[in-house]
């Protein structure tokens, strides 16, 4: 089968590109070629802007795709112009969405108040009521019209171009620009005695998936014609709280340090963490896994492994993140951990 990625070089992509190729199909990868990947040499490129996709339709025409794969549609006029280039030209579209649609997501940061939304979260949980969720919040050009809700509502509401949505978790591994995981085995590294989360913190829980198992999830549904017209969870099997995670790097790396759970009122005020932990922001995958036999290829401790392997080559050159939630102020933790010894 014929599938055209567009987008397809950064973090994610590569892993799909692959799969896809693995599975047999032939791959043609549509960007602004300002991002290079190590792709298989069978791969076809075509050069050009997502934004003008209508200029390169007799390139699309010539090519044929018969499933379109696109993983970088952020606003509702890239999935228009997605529908409006390829409706006479692909049979499918598969797009990358994201569990951030969910009500959940704003409860959690508190932009949206009332009874918490029952976990682990189906494709048929509420979505936010709020757009653009992103607005204010970043410096990035794509925040301020970015949101997956339109995205899925042209994609789904579109009656000559079938489509498919994968909504992705806190994706980590190798590439990760935000190192999800490297705040905690930083700390592990440097010998921390311990590790101080606090309470509902430490109990809350997110939803992750390692990027290799992601890419298998993404092929798979472009492999499958039973994936038309289907909205697809993808994540780890739910269950693990943010202390379960921070005790499985722990196994890996082979720290024997201690995580100290308190209470909110004994954190410092400077470690106020501003979020309603009460909601858990898991999704349910058992769609997926029922429909499109899907199953990780990659089990856990091999991922934290191979991330965590990454991670220590590549740190992160900025940490405004890290900075925000904490992990690496050992000043402040050490001044938690003797006010405890005291008591």
């Amino acid at each position: 089968m014929k599938v055209l990625v567009i987008g397809g070089t950064n973090f994610i992509g590569p892993h799909v590109v692959r799969q896809l190729i693995e599975m047999g199909h032939e791959v043609t990868v549509f960007n602004r070629g300002q991002t290079t990947a190590e792709l298989p040499e069978e791969v076809k490129w075509i050069k050009g802007d997502r934004h003008n996709l209508s200029d390169y339709r007799s390139q699309f025409q010539q090519l044929a795709p018969e499933v379109v794969l696109d993983m970088i549609p952020y606003t509702a006029k890239d999935a228009l112009g997605v529908v409006d280039t390829f409706k006479d030209i692909a049979q499918r579209v598969v797009a990358i969405s994201s569990g951030d649609v969910y009500r959940a997501r704003d409860i959690v940061w508190q932009k949206e108040t009332g009874i918490i939304d029952r976990t682990p979260l189906t494709e048929n949980s509420p979505l936010r009521s709020q757009l653009y969720p992103y607005r204010g919040l970043s410096d990035e050009p794509f925040a301020h019209d970015y949101d997956k809700i339109p995205v899925e509502q042209v994609l789904m509401s579109a009656t000559d171009l079938p489509a498919t949505i994968l909504r992705l978790p806190m994706v980590y591994g190798a590439g990760d620009y935000q190192h999800r995981l490297y705040p905690y085995f930083k700390r592990m590294d440097d010998k921390r005695p311990a590790i101080v989360l606090e309470e509902k913190l430490a109990h809350w829980q997110g939803c992750y998936g390692y990027v290799e198992n992601v890419a298998y999830a993404i092929a798979l549904a472009v492999n499958n014609e039973k994936a038309k017209g289907r909205i697809y969870n993808v994540a780890e099997l739910p269950g693990s709280t943010v202390a379960d995670l921070v005790k499985a790097i722990a196994k890996i790396v082979g720290w024997q340090g201690e995580i100290v759970i308190i209470p909110k009122t004994q954190m410092p005020a400077s470690w106020e963490f501003k979020a309603n932990l009460n909601q858990h922001w898991i999704t349910d995958s058992s769609r997926l896994r029922t429909e499109l036999d899907y199953t990780e290829i990659v089990d856990r401790d091999e991922a934290f492994r191979k991330t965590i392997s990454w991670e220590r080559k590549h740190p992160p050159e900025e940490f405004s993140e890290v900075e925000k939630s904490k992990l690496l102020d050992y000043t402040t933790e050490d001044k938690v951990l003797a006010s405890l010894n005291r008591s």
